[in-house]
């Protein structure tokens, strides 16, 4: 029986260094995991974050230039009919799109799924307005129906996509 009190005597001690080395060393590895995830990502940030922006400045900038506005003024022409007027616009407005497309690696699924929209119901607008119109008539006809719609819906798709943009990347600063 002393021999058994004997050797728990120095085996026990001994055990309990073992585990609290073990948990010290842990909770070390576990904090030093933890120092270098953020240092990953504080890196991560510094170097996606201009990529991020420069992205969101494009899609700004394509929405500016997918406006309805800013296209009548860019492509509208005295002697274009009302059917040349909407693919002209519908054209640039793909065109704008696809330079911007490979963006959307930098930005929120929101901000995409409102990038998409605006340009959608842009897209649906002019074809709308066009029918209304009639594809025979002059441009500026088209033109005139397109201005008078904004106005009385003061609504402007791509603008609310503007703000949304604006306001996510500030959440982001």
């Amino acid at each position: 029986m002393n021999e058994i009190l004997e050797i728990v005597k120095y085996t026990l001690p001994s055990l309990i260094v073992f585990l609290t080395t073990i948990y010290m060393l842990r909770y070390f590895l576990r904090s030093e995991q933890r120092n270098q995830q953020h240092e990953l990502k504080k890196v991560n940030r510094e170097t996606t974050l201009p990529l991020r922006l420069q992205a969101y400045e494009r899609f700004i900038l394509l929405l500016e230039r997918i406006s309805l506005e800013s296209l009548l003024m860019r492509i509208a022409k005295q002697n274009m009919t009302a059917r040349q007027l909407q693919q002209e616009i519908l054209k640039n407005i793909r065109t704008e799109f696809d330079h911007n497309l490979s963006q959307q690696l930098y930005i929120s699924n929101d901000a995409w799924q409102k990038i998409l929209s605006a340009k959608s119901t842009i897209t649906k607008f002019v074809n709308l307005q066009t029918q209304k119109v009639g594809e025979k008539e002059s441009a500026m006809k088209l033109s005139q129906q397109i201005f008078n719609e904004i106005m009385e819906n003061k609504k402007d798709p791509a603008r609310d996509a503007i703000e949304y943009l604006k306001r996510e990347i500030r959440k982001e600063m």
